[in-house]
């Protein structure tokens, strides 16, 4: 078992706050940049990950991880998390969820077959509930002014 690498993180924050790469800070320190990831957490300096399982709870197929409806259904979950994305992803977001919810539907997703609206299932609407929870965090942190249920025409799949 190698030993830990001792790294500053006072230094760390100071040469991070230079702009040195992570590939640059590896070999200052003399370790990996996974190394380098797991101190920059440890002093505070990367944000916390985030957990889309809530919104995204199926396993997708490498080619539907960049759909629309993933890519919204993942911009919701930030929002909901807190962090600040984009107006314009934000409002995409919205409105794509909004128009499912005013039309009584839902989204699935088939490994083989990508993602598909069906009829929405009360109790377990999960796009209404990924909405939702966008909505109370966009109130809660005051950013009230985004629309948060006007769809576009053409905001679909």
């Amino acid at each position: 078992m190698g030993r830990k690498a001792l790294i500053d993180h006072d230094e760390l924050r100071r040469l991070a706050g230079q702009g040195l790469s992570n590939a640059e800070l590896a070999a200052r320190f003399g370790v990996s940049e996974s190394g380098i990831l797991q101190a920059k957490r440890a002093a505070g300096l990367s944000k916390p990950m985030l957990d889309h399982s809530r919104a995204i709870p199926w396993k997708l197929n490498r080619a539907h991880n960049q759909s629309g409806p993933a890519t919204n259904l993942r911009n919701l979950s930030s929002v909901a998390q807190g962090r600040t994305i984009p107006a314009e992803k934000t409002n995409t977001a919205l409105r794509w969820a909004g128009r499912l919810v005013a039309a009584g539907l839902d989204v699935s997703y088939e490994p083989e077959r990508g993602f598909f609206e069906i009829p929405a299932v009360e109790g377990d609407w999960l796009v209404e509930r990924v909405l939702a929870d966008a909505r109370r965090a966009l109130e809660a942190a005051g950013k009230a002014g985004i629309p948060v249920a006007a769809p576009a025409e053409g905001d679909g799949l």
